[in-house]
């Protein structure tokens, strides 16, 4: 409460030592009419000043709360004005600036321009560039990059995120926080060249695999199939005095012979399925020999387009592309639904574009995001190694489109390579049927 002293003598000494104590106001009795206007002003002055107390008092808990908080958290927080005249500065630091940033709030507080030439020059116009941006669109303002602290020989990695506004004088001032994002960026360097390794370890392996298989398609071509059609040489002349022998014998050689002929086709077709000979006769007569084949097993028409008579690729780009088409295939007859099937295969732009599509029940977008949906995942992860590209689209009800485009990286036949001994199963082919129409044509003699 204010304190206002009314005096019988009017003492001008005496006033203003009570004053000095603490009193509001001395008043001399002679004078009681300026008593009321007094008390006013007094309690209104005793309330403002209460006002101002509280408000002194909220506002320092509110900067420690803040400074507080601004301690405990993993990075610098900031304030940094651009004026109208594009002079820089950092009204507010945190103290954490002296570990990451190697320069004190009072530092940077007094030349702003020591942060900026912390940056790295291959990162800095990305900075000034992202800020200006930011400045002329009152928009967020994302950064990251990288700083090299003074005496410090290791570079840095940060984050800086801040939210403009309008300042009362024209400029503008940003409000956010840096962190170091050091070891998130070292993990991610770690994570992607883990992942490179992974692509070439899955593509050397596939290399193998496709090498394994053409060795061991030859081994059943050359040896068993060799043997076989020994076999069925030597039973020709049984065959030939089957007359001579009893009905029993006459049905065992048959027996044998039908097995016989059993096993051969099996070989050919283990043989083919390993690794189609057709493949070395190009990429495009091997994709025709397989829509065919797709055509007879599973009585779904299957058209194949190529405006050209053959592209040349390398040879592990060419199996790579035709056990994509397998597999695209053996997907339409599981899932599709399908009575047509249209094969697109052209060479545009140093690109090879295969784009097949199906009329059948199609596909739900949904099923595409599947964790489980590994005949998906598996090709695009297989285009991915050959650095290209795979797309799927449909629609349920109305059919499936897939696009597969692959850069060629080399331009030559396929398997040049002599390390890798590819038998000519055509020419092989075609001489086993003639050697099997020559046992034929010597039985009807």
């Amino acid at each position: 409460m204010p304190l206002i002293i009314v005096s019988e003598n009017e003492d001008e000494e005496a006033a203003v030592s009570l004053m000095e104590k603490g009193a509001c106001d001395y008043i001399a009795k002679k004078n009681l009419k300026r008593l009321v206007p007094v008390v006013r002003r007094s309690l209104r002055a005793a309330e403002n000043s209460r006002r101002v107390n509280i408000t002194q008092v909220a506002l320092q808990k509110s900067e420690a709360r803040f400074r507080a908080i601004t301690t405990n958290l993993p990075g610098v927080v900031f304030q940094f004005l651009l004026t109208p005249d594009h002079n820089e500065s950092f009204p507010y630091v945190s103290n954490a600036s002296e570990t990451l940033l190697g320069l004190s709030p009072h530092m940077l507080m007094a030349n702003a321009t020591l942060f900026s030439r912390l940056i790295l020059p291959e990162d800095k116009k990305n900075y000034e560039r992202l800020l200006q941006i930011s400045a002329e669109k009152l928009s967020t303002l994302n950064w990251e990059g990288r700083i090299q602290v003074k005496g410090d020989s290791d570079i840095k990695w940060i984050s800086l995120r801040a939210t403009p506004k309008m300042a009362a004088d024209g400029g503008i001032l940003w409000g956010g926080i840096m962190i170091n994002i050091t070891r998130n960026k070292l993990a991610e360097t770690e994570i992607s060249h883990s992942r490179e390794q992974l692509v070439e370890l899955s593509s050397y392996l596939q290399k193998v695999k496709e090498h394994e298989r053409a060795r061991i398609a030859r081994e059943i071509h050359d040896d068993i199939g060799g043997t076989l059609t020994a076999i069925k040489c030597e039973l020709v002349p049984c065959l030939d005095s089957t007359p001579r022998l009893s009905d029993f014998y006459q049905k065992k050689a048959a027996i044998i012979e039908s097995l016989v002929d059993h096993v051969i086709d099996s070989t050919r077709r283990i043989s083919m399925d390993l690794r189609p000979g057709i493949l070395d006769f190009g990429i495009v007569a091997a994709v025709q020999w397989q829509a065919k084949e797709f055509s007879r097993r599973t009585n779904i028409s299957c058209h194949v387009s190529c405006e050209e008579e053959e592209i040349l690729l390398d040879a592990d780009l060419s199996v790579a592309i035709f056990r994509l088409f397998q597999e695209i295939l053996t997907n339409i007859s599981k899932h599709a639904q399908a009575t047509k099937v249209w094969v697109s295969l052209t060479e545009a732009e140093e690109k090879i574009v295969m784009e097949v599509l199906d009329n059948g029940c199609g596909i739900d977008p949904e099923d595409m995001k599947k964790q489980d949906s590994f005949g998906i995942r598996g090709m695009r992860e297989r285009c991915q190694q050959l650095k290209g590209s795979f797309h799927i689209s449909g629609e349920p009800g109305i059919g499936t489109r897939v696009c597969i485009l692959i850069p060629i990286l080399e331009m030559r036949p396929a398997y040049p390579d002599d390390s890798v001994e590819i038998p000519d199963f055509k020419s092989e082919y075609e001489s086993d049927q003639r050697s099997f129409m020559t046992i034929n044509d010597r039985r009807k003699q």
